[in-house]
């Protein structure tokens, strides 16, 4: 493990594996290296690429520099592209997806970008239920309760309440609880006071080669926005992994980021 350190200060903690032309790899909410599928991930590249994976702040072995504001974790990104080298090809999933697409709207040296199912809502149910969650998730946070706060993500995620219940008793809720927090920070990536809509006029804006991936066998409401952000970015590629669902296998995700990354 390495660190970099962001523009405010804070560190950054950051694993590098691989050889080749540098790949930054970005998690979805409640994920960080320890964690989640970047690790899994990481090594189906590293054949081919270095490989950056970090923990976004208020996760893992980063830190947590208040008052939180999305710029700031564009610039946590940057300062992992600035320690590869200065260019980087990136890969963001979920909310991960979200904040790469974000970046790309500043530079930051990103080369290539490949996203899988950003998370953004595309009719005005979905836009007033996700602002709704956003409320409720304020208020779980303001008063103390993180685990009502992961609770409530995993239910609007569709996870069943008995699901939800069993998983309180886990040995993993500790580690669920721990970076309940940065929930609050992912509904700000994806703009909460705007329901998460589509952005559809910073994407048109992206100079960027971008790939916007879909599982095959994820929900609609997953699939629909990655096909509105690929029709929202100029000269966008957009792919369908056959009989994945948003938790998608390293094995089936690699070789399209693999062909994608070699241009």
């Amino acid at each position: 493990m390495t660190a970099v350190v962001s523009a405010d200060g804070t560190t950054v903690a950051h694993t590098v594996t691989g050889s080749g032309p540098a790949v930054v790899l970005v998690d979805g909410a409640l994920c960080h290296r320890a964690f989640g599928p970047a690790q899994g991930l990481a090594a189906q590249l590293a054949a081919h690429h270095t490989v950056h994976t970090y923990d976004r702040r208020g996760r893992g072995e980063s830190g947590d520099t208040a008052p939180y504001e999305v710029e700031r974790e564009i610039e946590d990104l940057a300062a992992v592209i600035a320690a590869a080298g200065g260019t980087a090809a990136v890969y963001g999933i979920s909310s991960g997806a979200a904040l790469a697409l974000r970046a790309a709207e500043h530079g930051l040296g990103i080369t290539r970008l490949a996203v899988y199912e950003p998370p953004f809502a595309t009719e005005d149910g979905q836009r007033e239920r996700f602002t709704g969650y956003a409320a409720g998730l304020a208020t779980d946070l303001a008063e103390g309760r993180p685990g009502d706060a992961v609770a409530r993500f995993m239910a609007f995620v569709g996870a069943p309440e008995p699901v939800v219940e069993q998983m309180r008793s886990s040995p993993a809720w500790p580690a669920f609880e721990a970076v309940a927090p940065t929930l609050a920070y992912d509904a700000a990536v994806l703009d909460a006071p705007a329901g998460a809509g589509v952005p559809v006029a910073a994407l048109a804006g992206l100079a960027v080669p971008v790939l916007v991936m879909a599982g095959g066998a994820s929900p609609e409401l997953l699939r629909a926005p990655a096909r509105a952000v690929a029709a929202a970015v100029p000269g966008a590629e957009y792919l369908t992994l056959p009989e994945q669902t948003h938790d998608v296998a390293p094995e089936a995700l690699a070789p399209e980021l693999l062909k994608f990354f070699a241009g």
